[in-house]
This record gives structure tokens, sequence and C-alpha cells, in this order.
């Protein structure tokens, strides 16, 4: 072991002992059964809407129980982060609501970045030199590289651990020797003597007691030597912020269970009080034969900024996770799943399917609740980032979108084809002249799937753009629709056209399509009259005219 003026030699003279922390962190005053939970993105890499997913559940029981939500970002691994990410957090939270009671200055456990507490860490690796439980080690790549294929030679688990631990039992003199050569080094921990071949057992909070193998390898606690600032790998940073920060339960994914007895060897090493763990089962994706998980690398609807720039309203989203998290709350309407408190006990352990179509059902029934100025808000909102002309169009033409988002939407059977902010243009720009673009003439290529010659569709509309009248019901204004077509020799109904399509030039189904196309540029849309109340008397005249 060696001696303590070496190992506090490798750091700063000024370095806090750890009775400094724990003043400084002290015990939070909360009321019993408070939880303070922690989100801990890594920017090395844009948001996984399981991370959403992760957040949501860690804010809403945090809330629920009086606690304090925070978030912690995990950013010791310097090298993989990627430029934007940090951003990306801010725009997730941001559209999601999801702005934690601590984070970044707001809060008195922080800094909240893990590569602003070096300090800190320092002096746990510190301590943990000091009492032995930890170590210099100065074994290169080649030598690492070495031990991991004579290990494979003889069937042996893989890792640097007992006796092929180079370092583990290394002489101080040894040690001094590195040191004077300025050898760059790590620091491991030292597992415990017994822990090879032991099992471990631990409380989940959502799956009970489970067993693992105890950890037996010397993972490395704090990065060479030769690099600045000195940053702790995440298992070690983990374990001392959580403790500082008087985190009491971690909600993380099912990949970290296995790392759990490695968790527990720190958190006693460190005298720590352990934290309760909860791991959650990964969103899941449907494939022929099966299911996988949802991949950041092959899936687009992985990332956050598929929903965010798609326009799916966070509500939405949120009701559709607390679904995915409590079966129970999908069945409630979705304010009231909003407010009800998600329950781990009733977290399942197998991953749930991520279904776009039932996201998109769910957030049609959303849209379709809100009032009009609510919707031309949030589509306003959205298009002043994705979509710039029609952010444009809506602020000229205010009173247009709001009588185009009022077709069909009152009465117990509402519309339900906007699903998404991004649908706004496909479904409702033929209402606005500077996105729609009128007919070319009776024979534009639009017109074909109505099923009249140019003539007989130039000559019926002409008519009835001559005797043209903007009437206020519906019976009435279609009633005009039904004259002409006796006028122009149509058939009485579909029905007799089909019986004798030969003998007639259309029925009065075809002379609708003819006007909806006119008005609209498509076969489907809502209502006819309801459009050109909308539209107004001179912009249907103006769209007909050119047929």
């Amino acid at each position: 072991m060696l001696d303590r003026a070496v190992i506090d030699a490798l750091f700063p003279a000024d370095l806090p002992e750890p009775e400094h922390w724990e003043q400084r962190y002290p015990a939070r005053a909360l009321p019993d059964g408070a939880k303070v939970t922690r989100f801990g993105p890594s920017p090395t890499g844009f948001v996984h809407i399981g991370g959403i997913y992760v957040a949501t559940i860690d804010r809403d029981i945090a809330t629920h129980s009086g606690g304090s939500y925070l978030v912690r970002v995990e950013d010791t691994d310097q090298s993989r982060e990627v430029e934007g990410a940090l951003a990306q957090f801010a725009r997730a939270f941001d559209y999601f609501d999801l702005h934690p009671d601590e984070a970044d200055d707001q809060g008195d456990y922080g800094p909240y970045h893990q590569s602003a507490r070096e300090t800190i860490y320092l002096t746990y690796v510190r301590e943990l030199l000091r009492a032995g439980k930890a170590y210099l080690c100065f074994a290169t790549k080649d030598e690492l590289a070495d031990i991991s294929a004579r290990q494979q030679a003889v069937k042996l688990p893989t890792g640097y651990y007992g006796s092929w631990a180079i370092w583990r039992d290394a002489t101080p003199e040894d040690v001094a020797a590195k040191l004077a050569e300025g050898t760059p080094y790590v620091v491991r921990f030292r597992a415990p003597d017994d822990a090879v071949g032991q099992r471990t057992s631990f409380v989940d909070a959502i799956r009970g007691e489970l067993e693992h193998e105890a950890n037996r390898n010397d993972t490395v606690i704090l990065k060479s030597s030769d690099t600045s600032p000195r940053l702790p790998t995440y298992h070690f940073a983990h374990a001392v912020d959580d403790h500082l920060m008087r985190v009491n339960l971690v909600i993380r994914g099912e990949e970290w269970i296995s790392s759990v007895p490695l968790h527990q060897q720190l958190f006693t090493a460190l005298d720590f009080e352990p934290v309760t763990y909860a791991h959650i089962a990964p969103l899941m994706k449907q494939i022929p034969g099966g299911k996988r998980k949802l991949s950041k690398r092959k899936d687009p609807e992985a990332g956050v900024d598929f929903y965010i720039e798609a326009g799916y309203p966070s509500a939405a989203i949120l009701y559709y996770l607390r679904g995915l998290a409590n079966g129970r709350l999908a069945e409630v309407p979705l304010t009231d799943a909003l407010a009800t408190p998600i329950d781990l006990a009733q977290c399942g352990v197998a991953g749930p399917l991520v279904d776009l179509v039932k996201l998109e059902d769910i957030s049609a029934d959303h849209i379709a609740t809100l009032s009009g100025e609510e919707v031309y808000d949030a589509v306003r909102a959205w298009a002043a980032v994705y979509d710039q002309e029609l952010s444009s169009v809506l602020a000229e033409s205010r009173e247009l979108a709001l009588r185009a988002i009022a077709v069909e939407r009152g009465g117990d059977n509402p519309r339900k084809d906007l699903r998404k902010w991004s649908d706004f243009r496909a479904a409702y720009g033929f209402f606005f002249s500077q996105l729609f673009t009128p007919l070319t003439g009776a024979a534009d290529e639009r017109l074909a799937a109505v099923g009249l010659t140019p003539t007989v569709a130039s000559a019926f509309a002409q008519d009835f753009v001559a005797s043209y009248q903007q009437l206020a019901t519906q019976p009435e204004w279609f009633d005009q629709i039904r004259q002409l077509t006796v006028k122009h020799g149509f058939a009485p109904s579909p029905k007799e056209f089909k019986k004798n399509p030969d003998a007639y030039p259309g029925s009065l189904r075809e002379a609708s399509q003819l006007v909806r196309v006119a008005l609209t540029g498509s076969t489907r849309s809502p209502d006819l009259h309801a459009i050109t109340q909308a539209l107004g008397e001179d912009e249907v005249l103006r769209r007909l005219r050119v047929l």
C-alpha cells in the first residue's frame, strides 16, 4: 500500500477532504417517502425517445412524492461529445415541458455537469487510495490486450481481476519507479478479494429481488493521468454524484442491471448509503418475426427530434408514454392520465412496443378536442421553425385559417385528419390561395379521377358559375348542383349511371366531384358546403372559372 504522502502528492495540495463536501451538500429536508430522482443525459448523441420516457417517470415520481427531480449532464467522456447535443436536450425539455427542479445554475447541489465536478471526484478517489481500496495501474494497451488473449485461450472470463491484475499488488517501490519515470497511469477500484465466483442480490423497485454475479473486475475509476481535466469513469462519478446530490431513487434502463454489483461495491467502499434502483424495460419496435430495441442507428422514430419536427403534440406523446409505463393510464382520458401518478410497481419487465399508428390515433383524438384557436397557435408555433411559408400564410390569413380549422370540427364525430402539425399543409393547405394551385382548365390531370370529359366538365362548371349563389344552408346550396345535373342530362343516381354509362355524361356523384376537385384539388375533402363557407364566394368562383 502506498504511503499517504505519496498518494497526496498526486493531487492538488488544496484538495478538500470528504467532510467539506458532506457539509457543502447536506441531507435534504424532505418529507418522509419523498423521492429525489435524476435524469443523466450524455451529450454523445441525440436524445432518444426512451430518455424522454425515463425523464417523464423521473419527474412524475419526484413531484408526486414531494421530492425533487434533477438533470445532471454526464459529460465525462468528452472525446465523444457531439456538437449541438446540449442544445437538443434543452429543445426536448422545452417541448415536453420536462423542466427539472434542479439543473445548470438552478439548485443547491450543483454543478450539474459532471465535467465541472473534477475537484469533488478527486477528493473521493484520493480517499479510496488512502484506504487501500483503489490503486495506481500502469498497464499499457498492449499488456491489457495480452491479458485478454491469454484468458480467452484458457476459456476464462476476460477482465482485469485477481492474479491477472498485474498492478493490483505492486510494491510501493515499483509504483514509485513508474511515477518517477512520468509513466501515465489510471486509478482502479480494488474489487473485494472474495468477489470472484460469488453472487450478490439486490431489490429492484420494479423487478423485485434480483441476483447477479458479483463484480470481480478492478474497474478504472479515474482516467489516465496524462489527460486534463482528470475525470472519472461513469461508474465512479455516478456513485459520488448520487450520494452528494442525495438522490435516493435511480430510474434507468435495464442494460444497467449487470452494473449494480459494481455500484454496490463502490457505495460500500465509499461508505455511502446505497440508492434504490429501478430498471425500466427498453422501448421496442415490431419487426417481422418478433421485436427488437428501438435503435438510434436504425429507427428515425428513436430520436426526439423526429417527433418535434413532425409536430406531434407533446401532450399526446406524454400520454402515450405514460400508457406504455402503466397500462391502466392508457385506458383513461388524456387529462386524467397526465395528472395520475405513475406507479413503478405497475411498470412491466417486457419492453413495450412503440407503435406510431397508435400514437397518431391518440394524437388525432387529442387535436380534435382542441379549440380552433389552440390548433392555430400550435401550428403557427411549429411552422415558425419548420415551415416558414406556412407560417407567413397563417400570419396573413388568421381569420381564414380559423374558418378552415372549424370545418367539420363540431358535433360528436369531429374530423380527425390532423394527426400532427406537419399534416396541416396537406389537410388544410387548399384553403389558402398562396398554397393552392388552381386547375389549369377542364383538361387538368387532377380531373381525370372525376370521369367527365373536358367538354362536359367545362360546360357544367361554366353553368354553375353563371348561376352560383353562396347559400347558407347545405341542402339549399347542394341543390344547385342537383338541378344542374338534370339540366345537363346526368343520370339521376350513381346506380343508374353504372347500369348504363353510355347513356349519360355522368351522375350527381361526378358532378359534385368536379366541384370538389376544382375547389380543393382532390377527390377527398371535408363537406363541400362547409368549404365554400370558409373560402367565401369570390374565391369559390375564382377557382371554378378556370374550367
